[in-house]
């Protein structure tokens, strides 16, 4: 079974497909994080909530090295000035408390190195969602090139892991390979787009909804009236 379809244990378990290349993924953590907040003062006697990363390439078929973030721009929607582009989904993201700089993003990576880290957190018994909150803003905020392996174990190092431990997973081939059968995995049960929320196994929440979305998901899956 796909570890995401696991029955639902006593804790609330949220599953998050998405692509640290996302901005709508990085909206959508903030909102997650809300909707959590206010799930937990409603239910003070509740375990601590878990939360687990799936990884989703936007760009699977991009080599190791990227692309120029305007030449990735032109090719996709057919200019290279973001702009307008841009504008919903900064006003999105100054709706979360995000400011994103959108115009220090000078290439666009290939990301199964960068999910790599987010999974070897994880096994490690690590705080994936740190690692994940640094690659996000490594990217989103500080226009770091995720596709320069000194710069992904920069950002691990300051979420936490041990420097060794994200150089081993950037050359893992067999933790890249089930990295890439992950990302795989979510497509088969019907993945197309990101962020993609699963509540206990149960309830599924597609895009960046907002929190409102999420609580009422989460209502649903546990039982409640929404």
């Amino acid at each position: 079974m796909n570890p995401i379809l696991e029955p639902a244990g006593e804790a609330l378990r949220i599953d998050v497909i998405s692509d640290v290349v996302c901005p709508w993924c990085y909206v959508g953590k903030r909102q997650l994080e809300s909707a959590l907040r206010r799930w937990q003062e409603d239910n003070p006697q509740a375990p601590q909530p878990l939360v687990r990363w799936h990884p989703f390439q936007l760009n699977p078929e991009l080599a190791e090295s990227g692309m120029a973030r305007a030449d990735y721009m032109k090719a996709k929607f057919g200019s290279s000035d973001p702009a307008a582009i841009y504008e919903r989904v900064r006003a999105a993201a100054k709706g979360v408390g995000l400011e994103l700089r959108l115009e220090r993003v000078a290439r666009q990576p290939n990301t199964l190195r960068a999910h790599a880290l987010i999974a070897s957190a994880a096994t490690a018994a690590g705080t994936d969602a740190a690692i994940v909150e640094s690659l996000f803003r490594g990217y989103f905020v500080e226009g770091v090139d995720l596709t320069d392996p000194e710069s992904l174990v920069g950002l691990a190092a300051a979420a936490g892991m041990p420097e060794a431990q994200a150089r081993a997973a950037l050359d893992d081939t067999a933790l890249l390979e089930r990295t890439a059968q992950a990302d795989a995995e979510a497509r088969r049960l019907g993945v197309s787009g990101v962020p993609f929320f699963v509540i206990d196994g149960r309830v599924a929440v597609s895009g960046a909804q907002g929190a409102d979305a999420l609580l009422s998901a989460i209502a649903q899956a546990r039982g409640a009236t929404a």
